[in-house]
C-alpha cells in the first residue's frame, strides 16, 4: 500500500511538540515546493467527453422515492450514504452506502462516500415529474463531493478522495445523468437543510446512526429553530419500503443467487484442499469469497463455513478449523452483486460425498420442515406462518426419535417450545439490500403481514445437535444441518430462486460426485 501523503515541513517538530494527530505525518516524503507545485499541477490532457448514460434503475429509484415522500407531507427527510470508517489506524474499511441510499439512488459499491440525499418538500406541481407523468410532493437533491481539477491540492495530495490516489470521482453533470437526481455541491448542504426550517414551517429528518456529520448538522438546525423529530418513522418508513420488491429488485436478486450457486460449486470442486489444509474451512471461506469479488462487489455478510461440530454454533465465523472426510460441512453464503442486493444461501454438505445414515435422518427432517414451509409460503397467509410450519415437522421428528419431554402437539404449545432447544433462531427473514432485509418494519408490516407477490425471503430451518449434549442419542451429536433457500412469492405461489443448488440428500450426493469427477 503506497505511503499515507502528508504535507512536508521544514525541520520536523520535536515529539513532545506534536499532537497524536500529527505524528501520523512523521513518515511523510511528499514535495510541497513551489515548482513541485506547478509541475504537477501542469501539462494534463483534456479529460475525454463524458460517457455518462441514465441507469436502468432510474425509472425505479424515482418511484420509490415518490412513494416514500408521500409519507411525508412538508417534511424534509436526509438520508446519507456513509462516510469511510477507520479499520486501522489510517486505513478504512471498504465504503459500502447505506442501503437506504443505496435503495433510494441505485448507487451500490464504493460509489459516494459522504453524499447525501435531500428530499425537499415542494409545493404543488413543482415537486420531481416520475416516469407515469405524475408528479412527486417533493423534490430530490443529491449532495456530493464533486470531481477535483488537476489545479487543486486535492488532486495529488488527498489520500481518501484525491484523484492521484482512488481516481476520479464523477462530476455533478454526470452524477445527475446516471441517477436521474439533481445534484449539488456537499459545500450547500448546510444552508439547504435549514431552508424554511422552523415553526409552523419545514421538519427536519435524518437516518441516523449513518453519518455522524451530517447528523450533527441537522441536531444544530433542529436545536436552533422548532423544527420537530421524527427520525424512527423515517427509518420505518424506509424499512417497510423494501418488503414489497418491484421488477429491478428481482432481477437483481437473481443474479445474486446465480453468482452464489457458481460460488458453492466452487467450494465443492476444492474441498480435497480444504480437507488436506489444517485450516480447511478457511478454504472454504476464501473460496467462495473470491467468488464474490470477482462476480458481484463483495459477500453479503460474513461466510460461514462450519465443519463438524462447528455447524452446530448458528453463526461459526471463525472459520479456522479442519474439513474431515466422514463429517458435514455447513455453508451459509451470499454473493453481494454491484447492486448491493445479496443472497443468502445454505447447504450442508457430505464432505465425502455421500451422507452417513444418522446424517441423512437428520438432514431428511431438515428438509422436511423446509418443503413444509415452502408449502404455506403463498400469498394470503401471514409471515409467520411460514416458521410454524417447519416448527410442527421439527417437533413431530424429535418426538419420534424420544428426544422431547412432552407429546409434540405440547411442545409446539407457547407454553413448551421444548423442541426449540435444537432450532432457536427462526425459519425465515425478509432479503434484499440487507441480509436481514426491512429488519426496523413494524411487526404487523413484518411478522403479522399476509404475504404478497413480490416479498422475498429465506426459508431456513435447521436442526443443531451439540457435541455435549446429553438429551441427544449419542449417534447424532456433532451434527449440524440448515437448508436455506431464498423465496420469491408469486401471484399463484412462490418460485425457489436458490433451486439450481440440489437440496434432496441424493441430489446433493449425485452433484457433488459430478463436480468432483466422481
Amino acid at each position: 500500500m503506497a505511503t499515507e501523503p502528508a504535507p512536508e515541513t521544514s525541520p520536523a517538530a520535536a515529539p513532545s511538540e506534536q499532537t497524536l494527530a500529527d505524528r501520523g505525518q512523521n513518515r511523510s516524503q511528499r514535495p510541497s515546493s513551489a515548482a513541485f507545485l506547478d509541475w504537477v499541477t501542469s501539462g494534463w490532457a483534456e479529460r475525454p467527453a463524458s460517457t455518462a448514460a441514465p441507469a436502468d434503475v432510474a425509472p425505479f429509484t424515482a418511484a420509490r422515492r415518490a412513494r416514500l415522500a408521500a409519507q411525508f407531507p412538508g417534511e424534509r427527510l436526509v438520508v446519507p450514504a456513509g462516510a469511510y470508517k477507520v479499520r486501522s489506524n489510517d486505513t478504512d474499511y471498504r465504503f459500502r452506502p447505506h442501503s437506504a441510499f443505496a435503495h433510494l439512488t441505485g448507487l451500490g459499491g464504493e460509489q459516494e462516500p459522504d453524499a447525501v440525499l435531500v428530499l425537499h418538500p415542494a409545493a404543488d406541481g413543482e415537486g420531481d415529474e416520475l416516469p407515469d407523468g405524475t408528479r412527486s410532493t417533493h423534490r430530490a437533491v443529491l449532495y456530493m463531493r464533486p470531481l477535483a481539477g488537476r489545479d487543486t491540492e486535492e488532486f495529488f495530495s488527498d489520500s481518501r478522495y484525491g484523484e492521484f490516489w482512488v481516481g476520479p470521482r464523477p462530476t455533478l453533470e454526470d452524477m445527475q445523468t446516471v441517477t436521474g437526481i439533481r445534484t449539488a455541491h456537499s459545500d450547500e448542504l448546510r444552508d439547504a437543510l435549514a431552508k424554511d426550517v422552523g415553526t409552523d414551517g419545514i421538519r427536519l429528518l435524518v437516518v441516523p446512526e449513518v453519518d455522524e456529520a451530517v447528523e450533527a448538522v441537522v441536531e444544530e438546525i433542529r436545536a436552533a429553530e422548532d423544527a420537530g423529530e421524527r427520525d424512527a418513522a423515517l427509518v420505518e418508513a424506509l424499512s417497510e419500503l423494501r418488503l414489497v420488491k418491484d421488477e429491478h429488485e428481482v432481477g437483481e436478486l437473481r443474479a445474486a443467487v446465480a453468482a452464489t450457486v457458481a460460488g458453492f460449486e466452487q467450494v465443492v470442486r476444492r474441498l480435497p484442499e480444504a480437507v488436506a489444509h489444517r485450516r480447511g474451512e478457511r478454504v472454504i471461506e476464501g473460496t467462495f469469497l473470491s467468488q464474490a469479488r470477482v462476480e458481484g462487489n463483495y459477500v453479503g455478510y460474513e461466510t460461514i463455513a462450519a465443519a463438524g461440530a462447528h455447524a452446530t454454533t448458528l453463526h461459526w465465523t471463525d472459520n479456522d478449523g479442519r474439513v474431515r472426510e466422514g463429517e458435514l460441512v455447513l455453508i451459509d453464503a451470499g454473493v453481494e452483486v454491484d447492486s448491493l442486493y445479496t443472497a443468502d444461501v445454505t447447504r450442508t454438505l457430505p464432505v465425502t460425498g455421500t451422507f452417513t445414515e444418522a446424517q441423512r435422518r437428520v438432514y431428511q427432517a431438515v428438509l422436511d420442515a423446509a418443503d413444509a414451509a415452502f408449502a404455506v409460503a403463498v400469498p394470503g397467509n401471514r409471515f409467520r406462518d411460514v416458521h410454524a410450519a417447519a416448527m410442527e415437522v421439527i417437533a413431530a421428528r424429535l418426538d419420534e426419535w424420544g428426544m422431547l419431554p412432552v407429546p409434540a402437539a405440547e411442545s409446539l404449545a407457547p407454553e413448551g417450545q421444548q423442541h426449540r432447544r435444537w432450532m432457536v433462531h427462526g425459519t425465515s427473514h425478509h432479503l434484499g439490500l440487507d441480509v436481514h432485509d426491512c429488519a426496523q418494519a413494524r411487526r404487523e408490516m413484518y411478522l403479522d403481514a399476509v404475504i404478497e407477490p413480490g416479498m422475498v425471503f429465506t426459508i431456513e430451518p435447521g436442526l443443531y445437535f451439540q457435541s455435549d449434549d446429553l438429551r441427544v442419542p449419542a449417534e447424532l451429536r456433532g451434527i449440524g444441518v440448515r437448508i436455506e433457500d431464498d423465496v420469491l412469492v408469486t401471484a399463484d405461489g412462490n418460485e425457489n430462486l436458490s433451486a439450481a443448488l440440489p437440496r434432496r440428500p441424493e441430489d446433493v450426493e449425485a452433484w457433488m460426485a459430478g463436480l468432483l469427477g466422481r
